[in-house]
C-alpha cells in the first residue's frame, strides 16, 4: 500500500503579501510628549484600602488581585504606596474595596 498524498488546501495557500504603507498624516506628526507624574506618587504618598465585600462567588483573578493588594478577608487593610499599578488593581476590584484616605 502507498501512503495517500496529501491534498492542498485554500487554507494552506499563501496569501499575497500586502503593499506596505506609506506614512500618514498621523504617522508624520511628532509623539505627543507623556503627562507628568502627579506629584504625590512622586513624593511617596499612601493610600489606605479597605476590603468591605466577601470574595465569595467571586472570579479567581479578582481573588489573585485582592491578595496582590494583601487583602483578603472583609475589613482588612492596608496602606499602600500611590503607583499606577496600586490604582489599576483598585479599579479591578473597586466593587470590593474602597480607598478611605491617604495617608
Amino acid at each position: 500500500m502507498e501512503p495517500k498524498a496529501e491534498k492542498k488546501t485554500a487554507t494552506a495557500a499563501k496569501k499575497p503579501a500586502a503593499p506596505k504603507k506609506t506614512e500618514t498624516k498621523a504617522a508624520a506628526k511628532p509623539a505627543a510628549a507623556k503627562p507628568a507624574k502627579k506629584e504625590a506618587a512622586a513624593k511617596g504618598a499612601k493610600l489606605v484600602v479597605v476590603q468591605h465585600g466577601s470574595t465569595t462567588g467571586v472570579k479567581p483573578g479578582m481573588k489573585a488581585t485582592l491578595a496582590g493588594l494583601g487583602l483578603g478577608k472583609p475589613r482588612s487593610r492596608r496602606e499602600l504606596e500611590d503607583t499606577p499599578a496600586v490604582r489599576g488593581m483598585i479599579r479591578k476590584v473597586r466593587h470590593l474595596v474602597h480607598v478611605e484616605g491617604e495617608a
